[in-house]
Formats: C-alpha cells, sequence, structure tokens
C-alpha cells in the first residue's frame, strides 16, 4: 500500500495493482473500473486514470461514497472536503456530474488528486448518475452524499466499525438545513412497518452493502422523485437487514427533488406502493396526499415546520 498524502482520507491507503473485479452469480449488475465514454462527454479523471487503486483491507474495510452533481458549484467544495476529511482511513470517493456549466468542473478538477474517479457527460438524471456510481465501487458498503450536503467528520469510521458490512443497509439520523441555517434534525421513528407510507431513512445518511446492491438492484430510474424510497421499500420487502445507530451522519439543504410536494410527485409514491403489493383498490396514503396539497398547496415547508414543532420525526 502506498500513502499518497496523510492529509485525506482517500490518499493514505492506496495501490498500484488493480483490484480484481469479483462478481455474485446472480450478480444484478457489472463493476467497471471506468465508465464507457458517454453523451457528451466533458472530461474524467482522479485516481484511477494515473493508475492508483483502492482495495478492501482485513482490519480496514473499503467504503466507497458517490456523489452526484449538476450545476452544484456553489456547495460542491464543502461536499468534497466532507468525504476527503474524514477521520476513516480506506474511503474510495466517485464524483459524477450531470454535464455542469457553472464551474463545477473547476471544483473537481481543483480536488481531482483526492478522488478516484470522476466523469462528466450527460446522463438521465440523479438516479440514472447515482447508478452509473455505483457500478463504478469497490467498497464493501456505498454511501451517496449529493453535492449540496455533507458528512459529519466520523461518520465513516461509524460505519467501518462492523466486520460485515457488505451484508447489510447502515443508516442514521440527518441535521436539515434551510437557508444556510439549522432547521431541525431528521430522526429515524423507530417503526420500520411505515415505510409503507413513505421514506423513513434519510437517504445520505444511509450506506448500503455493495453485495446487497449487486443482488437486487440499484435504483430504478422510471421514477423521478422517490426512487430511493423505492429501492428502500424493496430491501426492506425482500428481508435485508437495517441496522440504525442514534447519531447524527449527514447534512442536508432543503430544495431537492426529494422534497418536492405536488400531485404528480404523490401519483408517483402511489405507484410504488402499487409495484410493492401495498394496497389492492385504493392507496389511502394518496388521498391523504391529496387532501394536504389540496389544502396547504405544495408547500414542503409547513409540513417541515409542523415536524419541527412537534416530534422533529418522521
Amino acid at each position: 500500500m502506498i500513502k499518497l498524502n496523510p492529509d485525506y482520507s482517500t490518499t493514505r491507503l492506496v495501490t498500484r495493482e488493480k483490484p480484481v473485479i469479483e462478481e455474485l452469480p446472480d450478480a444484478t449488475f457489472k463493476t467497471v473500473l471506468f465508465l464507457p465514454e458517454g453523451e457528451e462527454r466533458q472530461g474524467e479523471g482522479g485516481l484511477r486514470t494515473q493508475g492508483c487503486f483502492k482495495r478492501n483491507l482485513p482490519d480496514k474495510p473499503l467504503i466507497t461514497v458517490i456523489t452526484v452533481v449538476f450545476n452544484g458549484a456553489e456547495h460542491l467544495e464543502e461536499t468534497i472536503l466532507s468525504v476527503i476529511d474524514q477521520t476513516y482511513d480506506n474511503v474510495e470517493y466517485i464524483i459524477i456530474d450531470g454535464g455542469s456549466t457553472d464551474g463545477t468542473l473547476d471544483i473537481i478538477r481543483q480536488y481531482e488528486h483526492a478522488v478516484d474517479y470522476w466523469v462528466s457527460e450527460k446522463d438521465g438524471g440523479i438516479y440514472d448518475a447515482m447508478n452509473k456510481g455505483i457500478s463504478l465501487a469497490f467498497g464493501k458498503i456505498i454511501g451517496l452524499i449529493n453535492s449540496d450536503d455533507w458528512y459529519e467528520l466520523s461518520t465513516l469510521s461509524e460505519i467501518a466499525n462492523n466486520n460485515e458490512v457488505d451484508k447489510y443497509i447502515f443508516h442514521g439520523d440527518m441535521n436539515i438545513y434551510k437557508d444556510g441555517e439549522y432547521y431541525y434534525t431528521q430522526i429515524f421513528p423507530g417503526r420500520f412497518n411505515s415505510i409503507k407510507k413513505g421514506m423513513i431513512l434519510s437517504h445520505p445518511a444511509m450506506f448500503v452493502g455493495r453485495n446487497v446492491y449487486k443482488k437486487y438492484g440499484c435504483f430504478d430510474t422510471s421514477y423521478r422523485v422517490a426512487a430511493d424510497w423505492d429501492l428502500a421499500l424493496r430491501l426492506y420487502r425482500a428481508g435485508c437487514t437495517f441496522l440504525y445507530a442514534k447519531k447524527i451522519f449527514s447534512n442536508f439543504r432543503i430544495g431537492g427533488i426529494s422534497y418536492q410536494v405536488d400531485f404528480k410527485s404523490s401519483l408517483e409514491k402511489s405507484a410504488i406502493r402499487k409495484n410493492n403489493n401495498l394496497f389492492s383498490y385504493i392507496d389511502r396514503y394518496l388521498l391523504i396526499d391529496c387532501i394536504k396539497i389540496s389544502i396547504l398547496g405544495s408547500n414542503v415547508s409547513l409540513f417541515s415546520l409542523f415536524k419541527r414543532k412537534f416530534s422533529s420525526r418522521l
């Protein structure tokens, strides 16, 4: 192993040996070192392109972190620093850019000495970009942190404490920020059965074993808003083991597509419930959403304020 730079979590344990791609017999997708060139590619780079790689070690499982971004220059540097400044040593970092035009690429290139692989090209949306990143991951467990969000600096050390990280889905709590200020803390409610109502996990505070993705698949890109909930619901119904840590893992800025509350997103969530056989005739949660939207409008801040004032829980 080579130490390129002791300052970063992503450059303390590096090897010149290419990782061996070992697939499960029934794997739902293949792992690749580099993406084949896509539409309107603007560039690629990182440690992999320079012959530097990562591998899992007996006492330090490799953790892969993926950031997807499109025109996210305003906050991307904070996201990157929250990954490469982690206290944990064995970290693989992948950035998937959707073809930004706002200076995002300048920031990525500024830090590519601490990024394992990055690519900038047109994609099919946020979940397509996440699937690309997952196909590039060699870590035993995979986290997704978007360009508006950031980790607590000890988060990956907490995850790595488990010796069989590739078998589980880990999740923790998440601070919510609005207009640059702390808003409330999204805490896991502790009742997994309520996942049929909606996404009760904090996606940026969720880590999925690579072999779990391999066996059950990645994000369904036919869903534009709630594919993360669809994935969590599928894994839960498949009997996967979810491990909860009552700790703040990540920080989230309100404003992403997952916080849209309108008829279109409610219909998508209803389709997910239907496809997972959660109702036979009438989706009562869709009816409740429609009533809320009719009364409150598509204003998520009112709903968030209610959560903050009364329970700080989903």
